[in-house]
């Protein structure tokens, strides 16, 4: 008994000496950034202080606590997560149903849905700022000839038509991402489960929310969780698009601090939205976390 629990010490310092270098490299690329960010948070550097340090405490927080522009750009950035996702993981589940059946050239299919996925954002949106160009524009050109307008809808340069244009343009690009995640969970499922439930009498809509959904569950919070964090932190399609306009209709957090720190180097302001949103990021992961533990919990079980 005393040579079992010696050799699993022995074991478990093994793998902690194993896992050292990955810990330290983690705690280099992603702690010292971190911890740097929240300590100029508590310094004033910026233009009115010849860009040198100042200590200020909680200032900066104060601050943002009365900042109209960042609540603001925060309400446009759930605006954009919540709209996005949500159309990401219905289109997903739908192509990942549509993948997961036997059809004639279906590998070249999934290879091709990939490809939205697999292309620079910046290129992206590039294409999509073209597309909804009211004098070129693509958009512009199809309703005209099928006669649904009567001239140019400025696509990117009404508040609420921008948000929906980037919105979609996010859509198209991230909803590939979701149906690989999914189609990866559906082939899991053993197909005998839905030919007994047919057997049984139930429909295909009943087969969906009995067996797919519960069975699927892990798989869709972590296409949640990815999501959630990418569309949270959104900047390169935003920014090529419309740059935050019209009016800052669609300027996310992500572009807020990217003003304040390169545009008004302000830097300790700057520096104190990076760590609230690293902190509302970490509490929405961690409750898809629970979720994703209780759900997994409940199918062991």
């Amino acid at each position: 008994m005393n040579n079992l629990h010696i050799i699993k010490n022995r074991e478990q310092r093994t793998s902690w000496i194993l896992l050292l270098p990955a810990v330290l490299l983690l705690l280099f690329v992603f702690g010292y950034p971190i911890a740097r960010a929240f300590w100029l948070s508590l310094f004033t550097q910026n233009l009115g202080t010849k860009l040198q340090p100042v200590f200020s405490g909680l200032d900066n927080y104060v601050r943002m606590a009365g900042d109209g522009r960042f609540w603001q750009s925060f309400s446009t950035t759930i605006a954009f997560t919540s709209a996005s996702v949500v159309l990401e993981l219905l289109l997903g589940m739908a192509i990942a149903l549509v993948l997961n059946q036997q059809f004639l050239g279906r590998g070249l299919v999934r290879t091709s849905a990939i490809i939205p996925w697999a292309l620079p954002t910046a290129l992206i949106g590039l294409a999509w700022n073209w597309i909804f160009n009211d004098q070129f524009g693509v958009v512009n050109d199809i309703l005209l000839r099928l006669g649904l307008i009567q001239s140019g809808i400025n696509w990117l340069g009404e508040p609420t038509l921008a948000m929906s244009a980037v919105i979609f343009a996010d859509v198209w690009k991230t909803t590939p991402f979701i149906s690989i995640l999914l189609l990866a969970g559906l082939q899991s499922i053993s197909s005998d489960l839905y030919e007994a439930h047919a057997i049984d009498g139930a429909t295909p809509w009943q087969s969906f929310r009995s067996i797919t959904l519960p069975l699927l569950l892990p798989q869709i919070l972590i296409a949640l969780l990815f999501r959630v964090a990418q569309a949270f932190g959104v900047f390169d399609l935003i920014q090529v698009m419309t740059g935050g306009g019209p009016g800052g209709a669609t300027e996310v957090v992500s572009l807020y601090i990217y003003s304040t720190v390169m545009r008004y180097l302000d830097f300790g302001y700057g520096a104190a939205l990076v760590v609230v949103t690293f902190l509302l990021l970490i509490v929405a992961v961690a409750i898809a976390s629970f979720f994703l533990n209780k759900s997994r919990t409940t199918k062991t079980a």
